[in-house]
Parts: C-alpha cells; sequence; structure tokens
C-alpha cells in the first residue's frame, strides 16, 4: 500500500517506530516534531521517502504549513498519526494555569489542528485514515498528573467524535490506549537481559498502528488498548 502520512509528534521511541514501519510498508512520510535535529537524523535514516517538517503544532500557521510542505514533496495527506502528549507531572494543588494549558494545547488542540490540516485531503481523495494516541489516563485518571489525564481525556473525546462524523465519509479515525510503559531505544540496547514481559515493544506497537490503516470498512476498530503480557491488569 503506497500513501502519504503524516506523524505528528515524532521522537525516538514510538513515534519513530511508527515512521519507520510506515515507510517500509511503502508510505512517504512527513515527520512533525519541534526538534529540528533529531528529524532530520531520522529522515535520513528512512531515506527519500520520509521529509523531516519541523512543527510546533500548537500553533495553526505552523501546523498549515507543515502540511503544505508534505503535500508540495509527496501529495495529498491520506494518514495521519496524532502521537503528541503534553503532560505535567503535577497534582491538583502544585500545577499551574498555564502547565494545565500547556498539555491540553499539545495533545488536544494539536491534535484539532493537524486533522483539520487532514481531513480536506482525505475527502477530497475518498478516504483516509487518523489515528490518536492515547493512554491509560485517557479512560482513568492518574494521581498527580491532572494536566496529562485531563488532556488525554479531551483526546479520546476528540476522536470518538471525529470518529462518528468522519466515518460515513469514508474517514477511519481510531484512538490506540497506550496501557503500560514503553520500552525506550536506550534500554533495548543497554539492558539485554531485561524482562521483555513488562514493557512494550514500539515496534510491535508501530505493527499495530499500521493494521489499523489497512482495516477493512466493514470491521473497522474505534479503540484499540495495547499492553504488555502481564498475568493481572
Amino acid at each position: 500500500m503506497t500513501g502519504t502520512a503524516v506523524i505528528a509528534g515524532v521522537g525516538p521511541g514510538l513515534g519513530a517506530s511508527i515512521a519507520r514501519k510506515f515507510v517500509a510498508e511503502g508510505c512517504r512520510v512527513g515527520l512533525f516534531a519541534r526538534s529540528a535535529d533529531f528529524l532530520e537524523e531520522l529522515a535520513a535514516d528512512l531515506g527519500d521517502d520520509a521529509l523531516a517538517v519541523p512543527t510546533d503544532i500548537t500553533d495553526p500557521d505552523a501546523v498549515e504549513a507543515g502540511f503544505r510542505a508534505v503535500r508540495d514533496a509527496f501529495g495529498p495527506v491520506d494518514i495521519l498519526v496524532n502521537h503528541a502528549s503534553g503532560g505535567s507531572w503535577k497534582g491538583i494543588r502544585d500545577i499551574s494555569p498555564a502547565e494545565f494549558e500547556r498539555a491540553w494545547r499539545v495533545s488536544a488542540r494539536g491534535g484539532l489542528l493537524c486533522s483539520q490540516r487532514a481531513v480536506d485531503d482525505m475527502l477530497a481523495e475518498g478516504g483516509g485514515t487518523i489515528v490518536f494516541t492515547g493512554a491509560t489516563s485517557a479512560v482513568r485518571g492518574r494521581g498527580g498528573a491532572v494536566g496529562f489525564s485531563a488532556a488525554k481525556f479531551a483526546v479520546r473525546g476528540l476522536a470518538e467524535s471525529m470518529a462518528r462524523e468522519l466515518g460515513p465519509e469514508g474517514i477511519h479515525v481510531a484512538h490506540v490506549v497506550i496501557d503500560g510503559q514503553i520500552e525506550p531505544p536506550r534500554v533495548r540496547n543497554s539492558q539485554p537481559d531485561r524482562d521483555e514481559e513488562e514493557s512494550l515493544d514500539p515496534d510491535a506497537i508501530a505493527d499495530s498502528y499500521w493494521h489499523l490503516v489497512t482495516q477493512d470498512r466493514s470491521a473497522w476498530t474505534l479503540e484499540l488498548d495495547v499492553r504488555p503480557h502481564v498475568e493481572e491488569f
């Protein structure tokens, strides 16, 4: 399958794994993040089918410019992964209003801005896929993290509302609950004897994201939760 994807919020963990998976499956991928150096390094590693687009996804003008750059390079966008997260790991007595708002701006507002820019392309091309990265905190609040939890709840609501609105138009919207700790690349390299069942492999999660992209319309998934194999959860 060929297509043009934007991954909004690419870091060295799951975001990079999603990019590698999508390129390996024949997609051309626009990489959005604020870290220009990392994006350039990853794009160089992925080759001609990846484009580094340093972007602040909380800025409407920057998002519009980013999508324009991807369209100019690869054509209309038919896959979007809203992967960026923002959170202040503080409780109700310690978090400032600015920190709370920042978490919402990155996770929810950023997802909205990117989705708005992608939807027109998808409607014009007859369909597409939008995947939101969620967390355990999207379904049950996490103590001491009111900003992160509130933002992730907002993302889940955004995804569900969009799925109802856009599904009849041929756009698959899905929300992925990451129910566990994602294994950082440095851990895999530095701790070969680790217990693999205690954390999530980002490459394996990326396989699940690709499955959502390729699902038949007769059996679309609205919400997918992934977790490491443990005896109790």
